[in-house]
């Protein structure tokens, strides 16, 4: 109670206007005291005074250390074999390299993944955000909240904050499934089944049963959000400082017949070139491979073995040149 005195939380009744999400008769209910109703319409988030000491505009402003540029390599694409999200481990904060092995792939269920880019304190709170959100929907209504249904919300949720130093960039990245007798699946609902910031919980399987969502646009699903509300899907999608690198790799490489051999190798090349040429991405890669069954992470590697492997092809294409010169010039 004193630490909401102190940041001037309002806290509000719970009679908030319901969002639909998904054009059915189920309504999402955002349940915060941080949410604050303004205009009788408008649903916006209660920021505390003390943020204002960082306002250029406030009289008692405080510098900060350094200046905070961002600076990553997340893709993600769509082929037949499923869903593709990678990205690398680098934290930045301006020149200096804080975490070498941060997450940026964060799995929120079983079938959906979340890659970010921008400021880590903020991706990192708006994933918990969003979690938190689509846990409490598949309590309510017991069944997931689509995939297209979470990225509506994330950018209902991100638009108020349009215009403030709040950097999100947020890729979803998942599978929406549907049964083929057009009923909900029931299984035995574990809460291993959802992931907070990446780790599984241990809680035992309890009786509850979760229904997947019947959404007639079942499948895999890429969809970009940004901090000022944007909402964008495609079937590919990098965001971050290396993506113009990574985005010159996906476009001459990916196809849609490609194997997840090929689908991996693909990734993984995009984001070493990213890292290769943009200072702000490096140290290691994450891929992970989303398909109807759920998502698996393949192996975290280095991006410096990724750099030998690519020499070694370079000088055996050298060497197959000199081999094909040597024998036209001796026929």
């Amino acid at each position: 109670m004193a630490l909401e005195e102190i940041c001037n939380f309002v806290k509000t009744p719970s009679e908030f206007p319901s969002l639909s999400l998904e054009g059915t008769a189920s309504s999402l209910y955002l349940t915060d005291y941080t949410f604050q109703l303004t205009n009788n319409s408008l649903l916006n988030f209660e920021i505390p005074n003390s943020a204002l000491l960082f306002s250029e505009n406030h009289p008692s402003s405080v510098s900060r250390p350094f200046l905070l540029t961002h600076g990553t390599t997340t893709l993600g694409f769509i082929f037949q074999g499923g869903v593709i999200a990678a990205a690398d481990t680098r934290a930045s904060a301006g020149g200096l390299v804080a975490c070498p092995s941060s997450h940026k792939v964060i799995p929120i269920h079983s079938h959906l993944v979340v890659t970010s880019s921008g400021s880590s304190a903020d991706c990192t709170l708006w994933k918990r955000i969003l979690y938190r959100e689509m846990r409490l929907y598949e309590l309510r209504n017991k069944r997931r909240l689509s995939i297209r249904g979470s990225a509506k919300l994330l950018a209902f949720m991100l638009h108020p904050f349009k215009g403030t130093d709040v950097c999100v960039a947020l890729t979803l990245c998942g599978w929406d499934r549907a049964d083929d007798d057009r009923e909900y699946r029931e299984q035995p609902h574990d809460s291993s089944s959802f992931l907070a910031c990446g780790h599984s919980s241990s809680a035992t399987a309890s009786d509850t049963t979760i229904r997947c969502s019947a959404s007639p646009n079942c499948g895999p699903k890429l969809i970009f959000v940004c901090s000022d509300g944007t909402r964008l899907q495609n079937n590919v999608i990098s965001v971050g400082s290396g993506s113009p690198y990574a985005y010159g790799i996906l476009d001459d490489g990916l196809s849609w017949n490609l194997s997840n051999k090929e689908a991996f190798s693909l990734a993984r090349q995009a984001v070493f070139r990213a890292t290769h040429r943009d200072a702000y991405s490096g140290n290691n890669v994450d891929l992970f491979h989303i398909t109807a069954e759920g998502w698996k992470q393949r192996e975290r590697e280095n991006l410096r073995e990724e750099y030998y492997r690519d020499m070694e092809r370079k000088a055996k294409e050298v060497e197959e040149r000199k081999k094909e010169t040597l024998l036209k010039t001796a026929t």
